[in-house]
């Protein structure tokens, strides 16, 4: 809109500058000799500047139809590219609501696989912490035990060792 405008303005301007420029020209003989004989402005001067302004005037409306077909196709243009655009954006958009969905849908079924390794882990730690002390008790009867078992292999031994002093004398 703002080119059509803008060459509106130019072409008053052309006008404009003609018609100061034809009157600043001498005037032309045969011009001034009809004015004279008829004392105003008649005949070919006239007609040839009303001829002027006609052809002026279809220069300027072709020019304006020009400016206004391509200003539609520009603007058709511009509609399409729009179109085009607004598609691939709520094409976009679908595409980023599935992905959405696809990914929820996966963190549902990764949560109970999370939910069950949480609770194994809880398990393992938990016996983790019964079998320490549990370890730390076995160590210590075992411990026990050994000296026990040392004990009663010496208090075997001092009984083998009695039984046959005993068996030496009885004879």
């Amino acid at each position: 809109m703002k080119l059509l405008q803008l060459l509106l303005l130019l072409l008053l301007r052309r006008r404009v500058n003609k018609e100061q420029t034809n009157l600043n020209r001498p005037p032309d003989i045969g011009f001034q000799m009809e004015k004279t004989k008829n004392n105003n402005l008649t005949g070919s001067g006239r007609l040839a500047t009303m001829m002027m302004m006609e052809d002026e005037e279809e220069m300027t409306r072709s020019a304006i139809s020009t400016l206004q077909s391509r200003e539609e196709e520009i603007e058709k243009k511009k509609m399409q590219v729009r179109e085009k655009v607004e598609f691939q954006l709520t094409r976009a958009e679908e595409e980023t609501r599935r992905l959405s969905q696809i990914w929820e849908e996966l963190e549902v079924l990764g949560d109970p696989l999370r939910k069950e390794v949480a609770v194994v882990r809880k398990k393992i730690d938990m016996a983790s912490k019964d079998l320490k002390p549990l370890g730390q008790n076995c160590q210590k009867k075992e411990r026990e035990y050994k000296e026990a078992l040392e004990a009663f292999n010496e208090k075997n031994r001092e009984k083998t060792q009695l039984v046959s002093t005993l068996m030496e004398l009885a004879e």
